[in-house]
């Protein structure tokens, strides 16, 4: 994960989010964590891309947001077509269940980087 200098400016007002939920299977781990790697990597390579947050629990429940700079920026990433097999290969085989949702920072403070301090 970046520094608290950078998360604080990708967390900035004007940026999007697409938040991944999930439950995974309990089918081929080293084949997911291969693609979950892969995929990330891909992320980060794409223009526009401005940082990933993921986290996932023993019972197999996950999130993973990641931070853009427009709307067009994720719209070329759902077109990319290593993504799009990623994604099949989630539907069919990974997930049990998920969502995703797109929205854009209004506001981001916490800790440290409160807009009263």
């Amino acid at each position: 994960m970046r520094d608290a200098a950078q998360r604080v400016s990708v967390m900035a007002p004007g940026a999007y989010v697409v938040i991944f939920a999930s439950t995974r299977t309990a089918d081929d781990q080293v084949g997911y964590d291969t693609m979950a790697e892969a995929m990330g990597d891909l992320a980060r390579a794409q223009s526009g891309f401005l940082g990933m947050q993921s986290v996932r629990g023993d019972d197999g429940v996950g999130i993973t947001v990641c931070y853009w700079t427009s709307a067009e920026a994720i719209a070329a990433w759902k077109r990319d077509v290593d993504h799009a097999a990623a994604q099949r290969q989630g539907q069919e085989r990974w997930y049990a269940e998920y969502s995703v949702t797109v929205a854009r920072v209004e506001r981001h403070y916490g800790e440290g980087n409160r807009p009263d301090r």
